[in-house]
């Protein structure tokens, strides 16, 4: 793959992440970590490969950092450090991504709640949404242990 068709791919993580209410910086460095060769990458390493500032950069890193998405290794025989995405980073995204649904699901039950009856034509949609995130935060941690023990991780 050349280094235009990572970039590009790197571009399209971004716009995901953007849509999500995330910087595109932060979307980007975490495509082109999941992609890039060598696996470890400098901050002057990802400026220039992402067209980014050093500022970006540096927040960005910081961001998936503290997500538990990416971490600081060394480079034997060079000063400094760099960066690599941890193996299983995405699957750490959908296991933070539980609290958002537990959440969702708190506040679709104070929906219910403010209209007073369950089953009233209005309170719906309302209550639809409430099962679907409580479903959904109940089962996202079974499902990724089954998937990490079926992959070995």
């Amino acid at each position: 793959m050349d280094q235009e068709s990572k970039r590009e791919y790197a571009e399209e993580f971004g716009l995901l992440y953007s849509t999500l209410g995330m910087p595109p910086a932060y979307g980007k460095l975490l495509g082109w970590l999941m992609i890039c060769d060598p696996p470890h990458q400098t901050s002057a390493e990802l400026a220039e490969a992402l067209q980014l500032s050093k500022g970006s950069v540096s927040t960005g890193m910081r961001m998936l950092e503290g997500a538990k998405l990416a971490r600081r290794v060394t480079r034997p025989g060079q000063r400094g450090h760099a960066y690599e995405v941890l193996p299983d980073a995405l699957i750490t995204a959908t296991m933070n991504g539980r609290t958002v649904w537990a959440a969702l699901s708190v506040l679709m039950a104070r929906g219910v709640e403010l209209i007073g009856d369950e089953d009233a034509p209005e309170a719906g949609r309302v209550r639809i949404a409430r099962d679907f995130f409580t479903f959904i935060a109940e089962r996202v941690p079974d499902l990724i242990e089954e998937f990490k023990r079926d992959n070995g991780l």
